[in-house]
């Protein structure tokens, strides 16, 4: 077993690994940059080292600095939390050589899921069901038009190294193909230094449906039902919930075991999320996430399963902790982001925080690193706080959340906690009759200035 593990991490996420450590009798080795000297994390582990100033490029992203707190602190693993270098195939064979352990997938699978192309194919060639499209990239606006007229439109245009929204363009008829395309590939070149885009069919009300999975590294994988992450802004998620309010048992059942099934053919070790759109019943595909997710709290919550725990474990050599037959679901759970940003513009607002009030009671869990007097720093992401409930039902858990952002005290920063008070009065939400393009269009009507 481990007796020291590193986070190569900050903020809520570091200080959850930490705690899944501490519980397991394993000492912990926080790393942190020059801004972060006084962070939570940093208070909570058993040993620090500072790793450099405070641009993440210069710290966090810091390979050498990385390795470095290990080889100093005797760190015999390194979990990554996500974000940051968890999905970096080059970090992990790194890693490897120099004799650590990697607490999440192999570089391999890293490699093959961080190209969605490369994903696509692969999932293809697994039976998992994929959004009509291109079969690999497309090289220029003819053949864009070509495939354009073949799918059917509207069609979006996404570079195959994205994410987060960026190098993504929706061209909704023939007159909107070449404006797009190079749109898409001028921004994918600028974001991410390559401009290779594809094409899919671009589905008009879709819901985001994501799977949970988990596997051993030795064949055999289980999936952990679905989380409903439709509640997005710029692609950026804002509110999940799990289960699904839309999908039937049957279809959880279906879904999860293609996907279970794929993981486990490929060997996949520990945990990573399936991300699907949903439409009139069908899963596309559209790409997996080889890392924890931020959303992971409402899965544990309705399966009463540690998921940090498990991918320790099972990076330790050991089997699952549970199978297929144990993941009974219990209950509804529902999280939400909470960003120091501005309303109407999201704008990042960091600063002290003068004042800082978790709430409590049954079904609630507060995963933050806030505390009073903490200075938000300005170079970092700016979700500070994570909220998650847990009820017997869906109506329970929103009553739960409710009540919950009631005692929620976060003050000296600009929050967006008012939009999730205002979420929960419409009836779009509080029936689950939602889809991913929802928020956008509430948030034009609703927020403007």
């Amino acid at each position: 077993m481990f007796e020291k593990i590193l986070i190569a991490n900050r903020g809520e996420i570091a200080l959850r690994v930490i705690r899944a450590a501490r519980e397991m009798g394993i000492r912990s080795v926080a790393v942190h940059s020059t801004a972060d000297a006084d962070a939570m994390h940093v208070r909570m582990a058993d040993e620090s080292v500072c790793i450099g100033p405070p641009p993440s490029s210069e710290s966090y992203l810091s390979i050498p600095a990385i390795i470095a707190a290990c080889e100093v602190t005797g760190a015999q693993a390194i979990h990554p939390g996500y974000g940051f270098l968890s999905e970096n195939a080059n970090f992990v064979q790194i890693v490897e050589d120099h004799g650590l352990t990697f607490i999440g997938p192999s570089a391999e699978h890293i490699r093959i899921m961080g190209d969605k192309i490369t994903a696509k194919d692969t999932m293809k060639a697994l039976n998992v069901p994929c959004v009509p499209g291109s079969d690999g990239g497309v090289p220029d606006v003819a053949e864009a038009r070509r495939l354009g007229e073949t799918i059917g439109y509207p069609v979006i245009i996404k570079a195959t190294a994205g994410g987060g929204g960026r190098g993504m363009k929706v061209a909704r008829n023939a007159g909107e193909i070449e404006r797009a395309f190079l749109t898409a590939r001028s921004e994918a070149k600028a974001a991410f230094g390559n401009d290779e885009v594809y094409i899919e069919k671009y589905l008009s009300t879709p819901r985001h449906i994501e799977i949970q999975v988990f596997g051993d590294g030795k064949g055999h994988a289980v999936h952990l039902g679905e989380r409903d992450c439709s509640l997005q802004r710029r692609h950026q998620k804002v509110l999940e919930e799990a289960p699904g309010p839309t999908i039937t048992a049957e279809e959880r059942a279906r879904i999860g075991k293609v996907c279970a099934d794929a993981c486990a053919s490929i060997r996949y070790r520990g945990a990573g999320t399936i991300e699907f759109l949903y439409e009139n019943g069908a899963f596309y595909f559209i790409e997996m996430n080889t890392r924890l997710q931020v959303e992971h709290p409402v899965t544990e919550a309705i399966f009463g399963v540690d998921l940090v725990h498990e991918q320790i474990r099972v990076a330790e050599g050991l089997p699952m902790s549970f199978t297929q037959d144990d993941l009974v679901i219990n209950g509804h759970a529902i999280e939400v982001r909470i960003t120091a940003e501005k309303l109407p513009d999201f704008s990042p607002r960091p600063g002290r925080i003068t004042q800082f009030h978790a709430p409590g009671g049954l079904g609630v869990r507060m995963d933050s690193a806030l505390y009073d007097g903490y200075k938000i720093p300005p170079y970092y992401d700016s979700l500070i706080a994570k909220l998650i409930v847990h009820g017997p039902d869906r109506r329970a858990a929103l009553a739960r959340l409710n009540r919950a952002l009631g005692e929620l005290i976060v003050d000296g920063v600009d929050t967006t906690l008012p939009l999730f008070d205002a979420l929960l009065q419409e009836e779009d939400i509080q029936q689950g009759t939602y889809n991913i393009h929802w928020l956008e269009n509430w948030l034009e009507s609703n927020l403007r200035e």
